[in-house]
């Protein structure tokens, strides 16, 4: 090569070096903001930033409904860029579709209006749905119709047991009453907290799935939340028995449809899957063992779910043997809970992975407060309170680390549906629980510049939801806004404010998760909607997991830093959808929706 060539070579190189060096990104919601509501976005560069901006029309740019001053995050940066900008256009009312302009920039369209989050609870229900087990409505077609046969229990191991029904987990097919009874009753929590106004309803028509071949599902909140409910009541055959997971990570046996399974659990390939009874010890069949000490987690989210069904029912001629059957079996496990106080953990059988739960009062507690607002029994208040006291604010935040859902289910609702039952010296305490964990999230999010409170550890995406949750319970209960800018920029993070400027829903916003780690979308080449995925991880924590790739060049490798998410199908950390994860954001954008109601 010349020295010329050579000279023009480097040439190039610098200049478009100084080119990339330049550009402004800008990253807004998806979604869009509510016109009465703190709006702001995120402007950055590897340069310094112009010191004004623009909010124009969408139709035509000429229209100007704001020019204002930048405001510079200076104490904090994230990856190779170094200068970051907030650009508030809270002062504009007008609902409409805007243009964000800094420089040469331009955003994503904006949306401004009334009612944001309208849909996104019932686009959710889609994912719900497309995870169900036994006769699965996305695929039109039944799977696992041999689960189950026992392990661990008072039965012969390998009887048979009526496990059919529940979640498939995540990308796996495995179920868990562990996760599975917190997505029960958080969605009958949403329900509840919805009053007289009407039931979320998958807005998809009928029409749609008659098209493509497919039967249309039953869609609603409360149709997703009773199909729980029923596979809770299979996993409790008796007054003294509970039945916690089905399968195990021998799941983990290649890419395959649901009705199509082809593991052997011991029964036959593609036979009855292994179903472990709730003993309160440890567990494991082979390799690794949990550490369980007691049974209390599950039983007092299983208590919940099942006093809000009578709650929710008993008032229903249809439907109150029902409501009987379902508090009866919520006063059963919640006495399971009492007399094993302790958590029952994930199995694993050859993976190092589980969910390693460690907390169970403020399960305790939730399961009492539902029961006692069933019931009226004086017993369940003052368990309540007893529980609420031991459970106080011990959970993830302002923690940089954690075990795999140590801190489970990774907001206290227990405290939440207490706080209108006791005096105003014990709602001083719960409200006081709230607080300091939400402060420590505060004090967390300072060291980014989009002011994330939560840890970046695996299933980062859960823990956002569970503050903007928090925040927004906490606002219900004492009627302090203080947080809810605070809990915009954290749900607002989720849905396009982030240094990857991608949504964490499948099929929501603009730019969305099209790689999702999920068999059913990838072998059928189908869309579904509303999924939420894992969300972004510590490099040193995606470095450290078994068996994820992605594919090189990195196509996000720019806007990588603190943490990092790849849309990549082989990435399990960052852009893996979980069914617990996606429920308890409906309950999110439920409380998001009611805020501003």
């Amino acid at each position: 090569m010349s020295r010329l060539t050579s000279a023009a070579t480097f040439f190039c190189v610098i200049l478009l070096h100084s080119v990339f060096a330049e550009e402004i990104f800008i990253r807004a919601s998806q979604v869009g903001y509510h016109m009465n509501e703190a709006g702001t976005a995120v402007a950055f560069s590897k340069s310094p930033l112009p010191a004004t901006f623009e909010l124009v029309s969408e139709k035509d740019e000429r229209l100007v409904f704001l020019r204002s001053e930048v405001k510079p995050i200076t104490n904090a940066s994230w990856g190779q860029f170094t200068n970051h900008a907030e650009l508030d256009f809270s002062s504009v009312h007008t609902p409409g579709r805007y243009v964000l302009k800094i420089g040469s920039a331009r955003s994503l369209p904006v949306q401004i209006g009334t009612d944001p989050f309208g849909n996104l609870a019932a686009n959710s229900l889609e994912f719900m749905r497309e995870q169900r087990c036994g006769f699965n409505p996305w695929l039109n077609t039944n799977c696992h119709q041999l689960d189950g046969r026992t392990t661990f229990g008072p039965l012969t191991n390998g009887t048979p047991i009526d496990a059919r029904g529940g979640w498939h987990d995540a990308g796996d097919l495995l179920k868990y009453l562990l996760t599975s009874g917190n997505a029960t009753a958080q969605m009958l929590l949403a329900h509840e907290l919805r009053g007289q106004r009407s039931e979320v309803k998958d807005q998809k028509s009928a029409s749609e799935f008659l098209t493509s071949g497919l039967r249309p599902p039953t869609s609603g909140l409360l149709d997703e939340a009773r199909w729980g409910l029923d596979w809770m009541l299979k996993l409790h055959p008796a007054p003294d028995q509970l039945y916690h997971q089905v399968a195990d990570d021998r799941d983990h046996a290649g890419w395959r449809l649901p009705q199509d399974e082809i593991t052997d659990y011991g029964w036959g390939k593609g036979g009855a899957r292994v179903v472990y009874f709730a003993d309160g010890q440890p567990q494991g069949l082979h390799q690794f063992k949990s550490e369980s000490t007691g049974v209390a987690n599950l039983a007092g989210r299983y208590a919940a779910a099942m006093a809000l069904a009578f709650q929710i029912w008993k008032s229903d001629p249809q439907q109150k043997d029902f409501a009987r059957r379902c508090l009866q079996a919520g006063r059963e496990v919640y006495e399971l809970g009492c007399a094993k106080e302790g958590v029952q953990q994930g199995n694993s059988f050859r993976s190092p992975y589980r969910y390693e739960e460690t907390t169970w009062a403020d399960d305790m507690e939730w399961g009492a407060a539902e029961l006692f607002r069933a019931t009226g029994e004086k017993k369940f208040l003052a368990d309540a309170k007893h529980y609420a006291e031991l459970a106080a604010d011990e959970n993830w935040m302002g923690r940089e680390q954690t075990k795999h859902y140590q801190f489970y289910p990774f907001t206290n609702l227990g405290h939440f549906r207490l706080y209108d039952l006791v005096d105003c010296d014990f709602k001083k305490l719960l409200a006081g629980y709230y607080r300091d964990g939400i402060e420590r999230c505060v004090s967390a999010g300072e060291i980014n510049p989009y002011r994330v409170g939560v840890p970046f550890i695996w299933c980062s995406d859960n823990l956002v939801v569970a503050l903007v949750t928090q925040c927004l319970c906490y606002e219900r209960m004492t009627g302090d806004t203080r947080y809810r800018e605070f809990a915009a920029k954290q749900h607002d993070w989720l849905l396009g404010r982030n240094p990857w400027g991608v949504t964490m829903f499948t099929e929501i916003g603009s730019v969305f998760p099209r790689n999702p780690h999920l068999m059913t979308t990838q072998l059928t080449k189908r869309t579904m909607r509303g999924a939420l995925v894992d969300g972004p991880v510590y490099e040193r924590i995606f470095k450290s997991l078994k068996g994820v790739q992605i594919t090189e060049p990195d196509p996000l490798a720019a806007f990588q830093g603190a943490a990092v998410y790849h849309d990549e199908l082989h990435d399990y950390s960052s852009n893996e959808p979980t069914m617990d994860g996606t429920a308890s954001a409906i309950l999110m954008f439920v409380l998001c929706a009611e805020a501003r109601h």
